[in-house]
């Protein structure tokens, strides 16, 4: 069910869902938190049907502050929208499109529809604040979820984000890795136990991902790591290979298909393995699973991408071969 009020007030809204609520109990009870999304108005279905499916396993209220269509709307007014039942899943959905003066300050708009003593989640799927635990939003929330790949200069905002960095923020870029993480780990700790004497990571040239995956694997196993950048994939886009320099034989995973990797260890047969890249349902419902500050991530971005950040042992190459993610 669609609630549209437009022309209205915070106050409005917030009695719309108590009056909601007693009329056909639609609203879900057990929330665990409130997630506000700043995004363009492009791209707010998008982002509303990933919060509505995160949201069956983490209920919640999401609010959606939804950047303005036109610029040139000097008049001060506020759209909203609630959503609840078949078109919010398992939480409510509250959509705010302010206007001129109302505009100015979001604080205001989602502090009168936060839930009640749980956790604020913020989340930018597009472009995002230069430091998002200062922004308006990002200052009442305690975690802070932007998107590397989504900026205009995906390793340029990594720069940033390292520079600005403050416990309780997160980018998408690390959560993509997670799979990739937990398969080089659970190979690592196979016979022989081999120590890795160098790593190359392939990677689309655009990929904050593979930039990432590189800096940890450096951070972890203090070994030379080559990135090799590869030019965007036709159909994906991202991370491509890695591989694993040792004594007793090179381990190698290489994505060539969505989806799909090839592991290559010496004496042993190559065998395919699940890798698939992680939509935005995936990364948010992950994020939402912890709201204490990811320490890895924090180490990972600011030893490798911070103003005093050294990579002696990063390396890059370029090639022509084509990206697989």
């Amino acid at each position: 069910m669609i609630t549209e009020l437009p022309n209205t007030t915070i106050s409005k809204v917030s009695k719309a869902l108590v009056q909601i609520r007693e009329q056909g109990g639609a609203v879900a009870l057990g929330r665990v938190l409130t997630l506000v999304i700043e995004t363009d108005s492009k791209d707010v279905e998008v982002a509303i049907e990933a919060a509505n499916e995160a949201s069956r396993e983490h209920p919640c209220r999401i609010i959606v502050l939804s950047e303005s269509p036109t610029q040139q709307d000097d008049v001060a007014r506020l759209d909203a929208e609630i959503r609840v039942g078949g078109d919010a899943g398992a939480s409510e959905v509250i959509v705010l499109t302010a206007y001129g003066e109302a505009a100015s300050d979001p604080e205001s708009l989602v502090t009168g529809l936060l839930l009640p003593d749980a956790p604020v989640v913020a989340w930018w799927p597009n472009k995002a604040p230069l430091k998002a635990s200062t922004s308006a939003i990002g200052r009442i929330a305690t975690r802070r979820i932007t998107d590397a790949a989504s900026q205009a200069d995906p390793h340029d905002f990594l720069r940033k984000l390292a520079s600005s960095y403050a416990p309780g923020d997160s980018d998408f870029a690390w959560t993509r890795l997670t799979l990739w993480r937990a398969q080089l780990a659970a190979i690592l700790d196979q016979p022989p136990y081999d120590s890795v004497l160098a790593v190359d990571v392939t990677g689309a040239v655009d990929s904050p991902s593979t930039d990432l995956l590189a800096a940890w694997l450096e951070l972890k196993l203090h070994v030379p790591i080559t990135m090799i950048r590869t030019s965007r994939g036709k159909v994906v886009h991202g991370i491509r290979g890695v591989k694993l320099i040792r004594e007793s034989g090179d381990i190698e995973i290489v994505r060539l298909v969505p989806d799909v990797a090839t592991l290559i260890q010496p004496t042993q047969p190559t065998r395919e393995i699940s890798l698939p890249r992680r939509n935005l349902r995936d990364c948010l419902s992950e994020d939402l699973r912890r709201l204490d500050p990811d320490d890895l991530f924090g180490k990972v971005i600011t030893k490798s991408f911070g103003p005093t950040g050294q990579r002696p042992q990063i390396t890059e190459q370029a090639t022509h071969l084509e990206s697989a993610e």
